[in-house]
């Protein structure tokens, strides 16, 4: 009598843990049914993700390319512009020396008339003799002629030097960036 409780008392746990194996699987059952259904999703997510991948990576490859058209374009203008400012800087240094030669004769020529006038007498010939020539010196402009002039020679200078000092920095960061 004593093994039949003992029997009755496994067979009543064998039966509570199939109860709870069998709650556990339909439990189990549940979520695989939840995943298999967040599976289409997911697959579905994926294949967007994927033609988002495969526009971005053409559309990288479309900003190389403008890129590398830009950098060409960009190099040759600089080159052009770095040309264009020696032909600039050059062209000044030879309009100061014009502008230079150009007051020098405009100031002898103020220089030499009334000297003329005052060595030609009434018959035409000269009352005093011509002295001798001497060396020239170029003549004391007002002090204001003399800034405007150096003004505007140092403006077009620093001018000409500015352009140059940026044209040098954008190579340089274009050069470090490429």
């Amino acid at each position: 009598m004593s093994s039949l409780p003992l029997g009755m008392i496994i067979e009543a746990l064998v039966a509570v843990l199939l109860l709870i194996t069998i709650g556990y699987c339909w439990m189990l059952n549940r979520r695989l049914q939840r995943l298999r259904a967040d599976e289409q999703v997911l697959r579905a997510t994926i294949s967007e993700l994927m033609t988002a991948t495969e526009i971005a990576e053409r559309a990288i490859l479309g900003l190389k390319t403008t890129a590398a058209e830009a950098d060409k374009t960009l190099g040759s203008r600089l080159k052009e512009a770095e040309t264009m400012s020696h032909t600039l800087a050059g062209h000044i240094g030879e309009g100061e020396k014009v502008f230079t030669r150009i007051s020098q004769i405009a100031g002898a020529a103020r220089a030499a008339a009334p000297q003329r006038e005052s060595a030609v007498g009434s018959e035409g010939y000269a009352a005093r003799p011509v002295p001798e020539a001497q060396p020239y010196a170029p003549p004391v402009q007002a002090p204001e002629r003399e800034h405007r002039r150096t003004s505007r020679a140092s403006d077009i200078r620093s001018a000409a030097a500015e352009a140059t000092a940026r044209l040098e920095q954008f190579r340089k960061r274009n050069g470090a960036a490429a």
